[in-house]
């Protein structure tokens, strides 16, 4: 069997559960298939928001406190999807911290100015450590591990 390093976008995600197939999960690189595995996709987006640093806080500890509960039940997809939101959480509100259009790019493709925004910064900050906290948890350095080596 060929192993790959990328999340695999060839399956049909509408259709699978990968809490009851986790061997088809792929972690691939970064947030890669965040908003395509269920049934983690509809359990977490739902508490995705970084619009304010108030809102990032509640998010991020919602999301924080789904990665627990995965955890718990030693469920490697689900914590590495929260991990993923997580991720997203910091790389969407750095986006939007530079360019309040969240677009780099202008109609010729020439890179749009940077404009800070502290707010969204702000909430970047707030999933950057969530994210960083939750990837260094003994258990999820395990699980992945030990997800890698049986499934690849």
């Amino acid at each position: 069997m060929v192993r790959s390093k990328t999340f695999r976008y060839d399956r049909n995600y509408a259709k699978l559960n990968l809490r009851k197939h986790p061997e088809l999960y792929q972690v691939g690189r970064g947030e890669q298939g965040v908003l395509l595995v269920e049934p983690y996709k509809s359990e977490i987006l739902p508490h995705w928001k970084f619009r304010t640093p108030e809102i990032a806080k509640r998010s991020a500890t919602a999301i924080t406190k789904l990665f627990h509960l995965y955890q718990r039940k030693k469920d490697f997809v689900g914590m590495d999807m929260a991990r993923k939101f997580l991720q997203m959480g910091y790389t969407r509100a750095r986006r939007y911290a530079n360019h309040a259009s969240g677009k780099k790019f202008g109609p010729q493709g020439k890179p749009l100015p940077r404009v800070e925004d502290k707010e969204k910064a702000r909430s970047a900050i707030i999933f950057h450590r969530a994210w960083k906290r939750v990837e260094k948890e003994q258990d999820y350095t395990k699980y992945k591990a030990e997800h890698k080596a049986r499934y690849g």
